[in-house]
């Protein structure tokens, strides 16, 4: 893997997440104590969406794991405040996945999840996981990220631990089922649209619309003129701009815009398009040469830059539309409806001691 696509994975690990609440507490079972896990054990075993909960024989510290219909969740973190509501999110998270295809996909093997109680257990196994490539992840500072087939997260309190397996879950999802490699402006657009949730009875509802981190950053980029040309938003790749975090934040942020207007505006107008495009990609249709789709699927290669801004702007001007210009008008205007209601808080600049 090259400089560029370990930067690309960087950039989908580090979130700024949708709500921050201090971490629960630990309950007795974080310790290890044997009865209080095997309570915590008895108790997963009764939810609906859990198939089996067990210990999980792990070095990182006392552990459990559970196995719903479509996930293997191993975890450290034994608070029951998590771990109560986890399996119902991730199976939620799956068929809202599904409800972004045409039609659904048949997952055969369980996708695997680690979630561990603290950034100590975390970095210990990343360090291991990701071999000559670890200071790359190890400079996450909060959130998770998907490597070669697996979502690893540590607990940053239920929400953002949530969030951030909602948005890995779905590249976990899409590189397993789709043929070809999503752009990375539509790859991310959708991974943002599972960063906010609400839990109904177990049963989780996903709410783009309710995505205030996305939609104060857009805020903020419109407010200091910063709004990307449609142009340039589909054809980056967010390792190009890793070290400059205003330009990554715009980008995830008009990126999760720019989804939501495929499939919302004008009341989904260009929605068959979006559908179609992504259909295309799951079962490796895109009317595109020969080696560009055979590059699309192989996934043992980095995405690159080029590859990103050639595919990307082909594919928009086959699926969505080639005059981009006429896109563009109609996507601002979208961008400033759903940020109308936002209202950010921006730091005070206090004068230096010479009065400048």
């Amino acid at each position: 893997m090259n400089r560029c696509g370990i930067q690309t994975i960087l950039l989908r690990c580090v979130r700024s997440l949708l709500v921050f609440i201090a971490p629960t507490p630990l309950l007795h079972a974080q310790s290890g104590d044997a009865s209080a896990v095997d309570r915590l054990i008895g108790r997963l075993q009764n939810l609906p969406s859990v198939e089996e909960a067990a210990v999980w024989q792990d070095q990182y510290g006392p552990g459990v794991e559970i196995v719903t219909r479509h996930y293997q969740i191993q975890t450290t973190m034994l608070d029951p405040l998590v771990l109560t509501p986890l399996p119902g999110f991730m199976e939620s998270a799956y068929r809202a996945y599904q409800s972004q295809l045409p039609a659904p996909v048949d997952t055969r093997f369980k996708f695997r999840v680690i979630l561990f109680g603290d950034r100590e257990q975390w970095e210990k196994f990343t360090t291991e996981f990701t071999g000559a490539h670890a200071p790359v992840y190890l400079a996450i500072q909060k959130g998770a990220y998907y490597l070669n087939g697996l979502c690893v997260a540590y607990h940053i309190g239920i929400s953002r631990t949530f969030s951030a397996l909602g948005h890995e879950g779905w590249h976990q999802f899409s590189h397993r089922h789709f043929i070809y490699r999503l752009p990375s402006w539509l790859d991310e657009g959708i991974a943002t649209q599972f960063e906010a949730s609400a839990d109904t009875n177990g049963r989780f509802l996903f709410q783009p619309a309710r995505n205030l981190i996305r939609l104060g950053e857009l805020r903020k980029t419109a407010e200091d003129g910063r709004l990307m040309p449609l142009d340039r938003l589909i054809a980056l790749n967010p390792g190009q701009v890793l070290n400059d975090s205003d330009t990554t934040s715009a980008f995830y942020a008009q990126a999760y815009a720019l989804v939501r207007f495929l499939r919302e505006d004008l009341y989904g107008i260009r929605y068959e398009q979006y559908r179609r495009l992504l259909h295309d990609g799951l079962e490796g249709k895109w009317p595109l040469e020969s080696e560009v789709c055979r590059l699309a699927a192989d996934r043992n290669i980095p995405l690159t830059a080029d590859f990103n801004r050639h595919v990307s702007r082909r594919l928009f001007d086959l699926y969505i539309e080639p005059n981009r210009s006429v896109v563009e008008k109609e996507y601002r205007l979208f961008c400033r409806k759903i940020i109308s209601p936002i209202r950010i808080k921006r730091e005070k600049v206090e004068p230096s001691s010479d009065g400048k």
